[in-house]
């Protein structure tokens, strides 16, 4: 089928690839003109503007927008709104928080619109393992869209799993299981590196993958890693968050759902920013004040 797809950042280009590789036909736009020309070289059809990008679309159009969350997202439906008309199709297949997916499926509605929001999941990979996808939105509009979604995941895949909203909220709680995944492994293997065994982490993060309860792609890509730089040393210690973990924990906060893997993972994140942290100087000194322990000018 058609589709347009707004946004070819790392994962955005992969999506038109993998569409184009299932012969449908795409449409692209996106502000960085030498990314539009990488896909228009493999069969995509470029444009200049958002309402000529609209114009090579056929009634009823699907646009879907992979942009950065927040403003950015509101900032491209609203324009493309201008050009699109009763009927038509939008799909977020960003990393957006639910409740704007809410608002902006109501925005759409008014204006005859029919919104659906995606969950994506599949990083830089998708293009060759697919996108695991996550939607959310009304039956019928589901059902027109499928072709899509089943292109761009593998099979089993992708699930139409509510109304406007639970696609992104799905997600949203997907990526805070993620962050405690990494930060336990992360705790693990700094325990093992701090042993007074000899201990080669790449193997063990290979071994691991071998029947082994722990087993999963993010163990994978730990072994990716140590094998490419093994004590990790081009790396600086700083873990930047997209927003979806202080999501889902405000979520727990507000059902008053006990998440405490979850609250530990993001704030391990923050602390990893803070190159001299106030809280723990203070620590220091209060040691020092109450029991006279040494500190570290």
């Amino acid at each position: 089928m058609e589709i347009g797809m707004i946004g070819l950042g790392k994962m955005g280009m992969n999506m038109v690839l993998r569409l184009l590789e299932g012969g449908h036909r795409v449409v692209v736009f996106n502000r960085t003109v030498s990314k539009e020309e990488m896909v228009i070289n493999k069969g995509a059809i470029g444009s200049n503007s958002v309402k000529e990008f609209a114009g090579k679309l056929t009634a009823p159009r699907v646009v879907w927008l992979m942009v950065p969350s927040g403003e950015p997202t509101d900032d491209m439906l609203n324009e493309v709104l201008q050009y699109t008309q009763k009927g038509d199709i939008i799909i977020d297949g960003g990393n957006s928080y639910y409740k704007d997916s809410i608002r902006r499926a109501k925005l759409c509605g008014e204006k005859g619109i029919k919104f659906m929001d995606c969950g994506t999941s599949g990083g830089i990979w998708g293009l060759k393992n697919g996108y695991c996808s996550m939607i959310g939105g009304d039956d019928e509009t589901f059902k027109y869209c499928e072709p899509i979604f089943k292109t761009l995941a593998p099979e089993d895949g992708y699930l139409h799993v509510g109304t406007h909203g639970s696609g992104h909220f799905v997600k949203m709680v997907h990526n805070a299981i993620e962050y405690g995944m990494m930060e336990a492994y992360a705790e693990g293997f700094e325990i093992m590196k701090s042993s007074d065994f000899d201990i080669n982490l790449e193997k063990v993060s290979d071994l691991w993958n071998h029947a082994s309860v722990v087993r999963s792609w993010l163990l994978e890509l730990a072994h990716n890693a140590l094998k490419e730089d093994p004590e990790l040393n081009n790396l600086k210690p700083i873990v930047d968050d997209s927003g979806e973990g202080r999501w889902t924990l405000k979520e727990a906060i507000d059902k008053a759902v006990p998440a405490p893997v979850l609250a530990d993972s993001v704030f391990m994140r923050f602390r990893s920013r803070q190159e001299n942290s106030f809280a723990a100087r203070m620590l220091a000194a209060l040691r020092h004040q109450f029991g006279g322990h040494p500190i570290y000018k």
